[in-house]
């Protein structure tokens, strides 16, 4: 019989990629969100999530047999993104819970990340943290972190409707998305691109501890898979799990690649931070020309670039890595280069005219 999954947040990086694997596979798939956009074989349910009466509405006569929660919102401070988050994760699996939905979910996997083990963004990278590389046994940080708090909704959710969970960390995800809060890929497109016009130098933005130190990231594709096997895989059930590509580099050297890639030649790196969100600030007028000249299917700059957030991750003062052991000793074997992650986002962004 056909498979059914709710995927929330189902347009963005990782729901999307989510969707298409799921469909591959031969699955129903739901989209949830607030405004759903359209999605070749994705049923839209909108529903805001932080409304519980509409969320359990829209829910109503649905009987997904999986759920993959992939979306948060963004608020100003760290006790608003637990009230809002948490909140909005408890009112979809009230919604699918027992009386209040067709069948209760057989399986729910939620995307968080390795703030698990950095910190919110109030403490990010700050304070005493876990050694590299991270690992799921290491356990929570003594601070308030908005993940943490959807993790228990989900587990006493669990343990009310006795469904099982997975919960799935990655790394900064490279991936398709438009209106994406965190969204590194396209930004480095949309700067090389706005390098190139105006024969800027393309220059790295983060720290030397980034620059020189190993780190790794994770293809949307990858996490993907992992949301799938985990929710097919007995022994994977009630388990937390980091994802990453496989690979690991030194952005000393990832930046040439993602400069040849647009045919540049990467600026020196001096030690010197300088963000993207003062390199960016007034590119606005310029990535509207550009659209305007090329055709572009985006002409507003901040639907496509999240400076704050690449900022965020290449300007932290720690090496960070990721151990993938749970997962692999589970069975979980898929590995993705990064440098070809990165490529194959490019290769997409310019067939979807997103950048010329």
């Amino acid at each position: 019989m056909t498979k059914t999954a709710l995927v929330v947040g189902a347009s963005g990086i990782v729901g999307s990629a989510t969707t298409a694997l799921l469909l591959e596979k031969g699955w129903r798939v739901l989209g949830l969100a607030r405004r759903p956009v359209a999605q070749p074989g994705v049923e839209p349910v909108a529903a805001d999530l932080q409304d519980a009466g509409a969320t359990a509405a829209a829910l109503r006569g649905h009987a997904p047999d999986a759920v993959f929660v992939t979306t948060w919102l963004r608020q100003p401070t760290e006790a608003e993104n637990i009230r809002v988050n948490a909140g909005m994760v408890r009112n979809l699996l009230d919604g699918l819970a027992p009386g209040a939905s067709a069948e209760t979910p057989r399986h729910v996997a939620l995307v968080t990340g390795l703030k698990h083990y950095l910190g919110p963004f109030e403490a990010y990278g700050k304070g005493t943290l876990p050694e590299t590389p991270f690992r799921e046994s290491q356990g929570r940080l003594p601070v308030d972190n908005f993940y943490y708090a959807q993790e228990d909704e989900v587990f006493a959710a669990a343990r009310r409707d006795g469904f099982t969970w997975s919960v799935h960390r990655p790394h900064t995800v490279i991936g398709k998305a438009v209106g994406n809060a965190m969204n590194m890929g396209t930004t480095l497109a949309v700067y090389a691109t706005l390098c190139r016009e105006t024969d800027r130098p393309f220059r790295f933005p983060g720290s030397a501890a980034q620059w020189n130190g190993l780190t790794d990231m994770t293809d949307a594709r990858q996490l993907a898979h992992q949301l799938l096997w985990a929710a097919e895989t007995p022994a994977a059930a009630d388990e937390a799990f980091n994802i990453v590509n496989g690979d690991v580099f030194r952005w000393s050297w990832m930046w040439g690649r993602i400069a040849e890639w647009f045919g540049l030649e990467p600026a020196p790196f001096d030690g010197t931070v300088t963000p993207l969100e003062d390199q960016m600030r007034g590119d606005d007028a310029v990535w509207r020309r550009i659209a305007e000249r090329e055709n572009l299917a985006e002409a507003d700059l901040s639907r496509l670039a999240s400076p704050w957030h690449t900022d965020a991750d290449l300007g932290r003062p720690i090496e960070v890595v990721t151990d993938m052991g749970k997962s692999r000793q589970l069975g979980f074997l898929r590995y993705q280069a990064t440098d070809a992650a990165f490529f194959d986002l490019f290769e997409k962004l310019r067939a979807d005219r997103l950048i010329p």
